[in-house]
């Protein structure tokens, strides 16, 4: 760009000389908050309190170090992740084959593409443990298998001569949970059945959470319940009210579990939830049944499908829909995996797409192509689900169970402390021993995780309060009027500021109510200003 002298207008313009060293500091420094970071920076400066803002300085200062560090430490990773790449335009990555990839990777990568043809006993759910060294699978018809997926080694093989309709690892590869006809059952990993639980009654889905050692069930008659695997004990039992749920997914970070209804809903409960209080966020996510739930790592984007044909990617932190695309059958199965490669499964088909939300873009671009496909031999896609550190996605159908390739969609870099792939019996059991040393209460399970440590300001009398169940409840009304009092502009402030946000419920109504009553009474006002000042000065009424 030049200006009418000819001078030329320099975009970001150094006017100031800084040494080399100093940009590749800064550079290093934004490129550590943006993927490290825990958001902005306190400003200290405005903080009278001399001891109050070198406490924080000194924060401030070991959260950046911090930053810096887990930066630096990035060189320490063995393997990358590497994605298909076209090599031209005009090339689509979602065109090659699982045969091309199977003739150009490693023997030891090929092996891990292979098909179970179980055509008489199907449809096939299944479940990988957390290694992802163990694989469980469940015909609709009665028909358990696990077995070390790798080796092909078979741990146990059931005819159960029952309806099966979901299954699940415990906290590893010794238990696992089978949903069959009536009841929930938990078998060893030699098929010995150890425990009946007689509570759980008409299980269609299953989750198991392993930090909680809570099994999470949901089941046609509108219940959702958290078993403890440890003690035994039922932790929590609530009604959503809403019939017999669709799908159920669970949020990785919080532990919160997310539920589809067929009125396309999606509701997120905890065990601290009640059956009067309700869900603690309800959103309306489809035109119809919402079918699959998935939640990412980071647990921050969720990725739905409903019946209506559409496919959605939420914002959770906001609860708001950054972008959706159209799928040709409604979606049955959906998957995140840990480089955030999303499946879709619908109909015979199964999609991969890569790039549907990232953490470090402020907007959501929306992606025009899918990164892999994978069907259209007929199979009907009931379950899709990633193996951890593998780029591997399972597949189960009405035919069976098939494992394919798909380059870059796993972590490559594992922590053995955490989860190991390559764990022997003795640190299998040390594992065990440690987690349940561990464990943490259902009470954590929350929302926002990180209320965890942080004061507790309300005064005594408050607390009394709440614990007294004969007190009467607090008015929302009343509530949102004391926090706004003083000006009318104060509570117009607060009122508009509570609208914006998009959930709906007791006390979003209860706004909505006292905001219409406000506009209707200055409405008034405006017309009795009109009426004094007569015909000929009615337009010059002020409008508050």
């Amino acid at each position: 760009m030049e200006t009418d002298n000819g001078a030329r207008v320099v975009k970001r313009a150094r006017t100031e000389l800084v040494p080399k060293h100093e940009r590749e500091k800064q550079r290093r420094a934004r490129e550590s908050q943006r993927d490290y970071g825990r958001g902005r920076k306190v400003n200290v400066k405005g903080i009278k309190d001399k001891k109050l803002r070198s406490n924080l300085k000194a924060l401030e200062h070991k959260y950046k170090e911090a930053t810096l560090k887990a930066k630096d430490a990035e060189i320490l990773l063995e393997n990358t992740s590497g994605f298909l790449e076209p090599e031209h335009e005009l090339e689509r990555t979602y065109r090659t084959r699982q045969d091309e990839i199977q003739q150009n990777v490693s023997v030891e990568t090929a092996k891990k593409r292979f098909e179970l043809k179980l055509d008489q006993l199907g449809p096939y759910v299944f479940d990988y443990s957390r290694n992802g060294r163990e694989l469980l699978i469940g015909g609709r018809k009665g028909h358990v298998a696990s077995f070390d997926w790798r080796s092909g080694k078979l741990n146990c093989e059931l005819q159960l001569n029952e309806t099966v309709r979901d299954v699940r690892w415990l906290h590893n590869n010794q238990y696992f949970a089978v949903a069959q006809r009536k009841h929930v059952y938990i078998y060893d990993s030699q098929g010995v059945e150890l425990h009946s639980l007689r509570k759980h009654q008409d299980v269609t889905h299953l989750e198991f959470m392993p930090y909680h050692f809570l099994l999470v069930t949901l089941g046609l008659t509108g219940f959702i319940k958290w078993q403890d695997t440890s003690t035994g004990q039922i932790v929590s039992e609530i009604a959503t009210k809403l019939g017999a749920p669709v799908s159920l997914a669970q949020n990785p970070y919080n532990g919160i579990s997310h539920v589809g209804h067929n009125n396309g809903t999606v509701t997120l409960w905890s065990p601290n939830c009640s059956s009067a209080e309700g869900p603690l966020v309800k959103l309306l996510a489809h035109r119809g049944p919402t079918r699959a739930l998935s939640v990412d790592r980071s647990g921050h984007y969720m990725v739905s499908g409903g019946a209506d044909n559409k496919m959605a990617v939420w914002d959770i932190r906001m609860f708001r829909e950054v972008q959706s695309y159209f799928t040709h059958q409604p979606a049955s199965s959906i998957s995140i995996s840990d480089r955030d490669v999303t499946a879709v499964g619908w109909g015979t088909s199964t999609t991969m797409w890569q790039g549907l939300f990232s953490k470090h873009a402020t907007d959501q671009k929306k992606v025009q192509s899918p990164y892999m496909t994978w069907g259209g031999e007929g199979k009907r896609i009931e379950r899709v689900k990633w193996c951890a550190f593998e780029d591997v996605l399972g597949i189960g159908s009405d035919e069976g169970f098939s494992s394919i390739i798909i380059p870059g969609a796993g972590e490559p870099n594992f922590d053995a402390l955490e989860v190991n792939p390559f764990e022997t019996a003795k640190q299998r059991q040390e594992t065990e021993v440690k987690t349940l040393l561990n464990k943490l209460p259902p009470d954590m399970i929350a929302l926002d995780p990180n209320f965890v440590g942080n004061l507790d300001l309300r005064s005594e009398k408050q607390r009394q309060d709440e614990k007294d169940l004969d007190v009467k409840p607090v008015d929302v009304e009343t509530e949102i009027r004391n926090k706004a009092r003083g000006k009318n502009s104060a509570l117009r402030r607060y009122l508009r500021k509570q609208r914006s946000k998009n959930v709906i419920d007791e006390k979003r109504l209860k706004v909505d109510e006292i905001w219409n009553e406000q506009q209707q009474q200055r409405n008034e006002k405006h017309k009795e200003k009109q009426v004094e000042l007569g015909p000929a000065l009615a337009r010059f009424a002020k409008k508050e």
